[in-house]
């Protein structure tokens, strides 16, 4: 095997949630999962760390996704699932107090949610092809989903008080 069929092919396995795609059934939720550990580990780190992090892993997630891709036969192939668990830490971005089991649960639902439903504008990314489009579509549910779940925090800090 030549050095660029062997880049080709670890590309693949990258884009593929090193094989997570491959599953007849919820693809993408499954290699979703691979993007909570990263997220849970991104937490831990300082502000500038995780947007530093979690912009290098969106930038890195389209050369994958479009290698990938077009290795699987074009398009946005069920079976490439890096946009997927590659975009989910954009989603709790600076949310530390989503670092905890219930919280990484309840992004992970709104997340899949936002990606599974694709409202406006997400639907229309996909439709901008290759690996930007791939991942455009996933990094939109992110925000969506970052954006609901700083707002139930926000909800949460001011009613925990009143519970009490």
């Amino acid at each position: 095997m030549d050095n660029l069929a062997l880049w080709q092919s670890v590309t693949v396995w990258l884009a593929t949630g090193f094989g997570l795609g491959h599953l007849p059934v919820a693809s993408g939720t499954f290699g979703s999962l691979l993007g909570i550990p990263l997220a849970w580990w991104l937490l831990g780190r300082s502000w500038p760390w995780q947007a530093g992090s979690v912009a290098l892993l969106l930038l890195i997630g389209v050369p994958i996704c479009d290698v990938g891709a077009e290795a699987l036969g074009g398009g946005d192939v069920p079976a490439v699932v890096a946009d997927e668990f590659l975009a989910f830490p954009l989603a709790v971005l600076g949310l530390a107090a989503l670092r905890s089991p219930v919280g990484m649960l309840l992004a992970f639902v709104v997340y899949r949610f936002f990606d599974i439903t694709k409202l406006p504008p997400i639907d229309s990314l996909e439709a901008i092809g290759g690996g930007i489009g791939i991942m455009l579509d996933d990094s939109m549910a992110a925000i969506y989903s970052w954006l609901l779940l700083a707002a139930i925090l926000l909800v949460w800090r001011r009613l925990r008080p009143a519970l009490r």
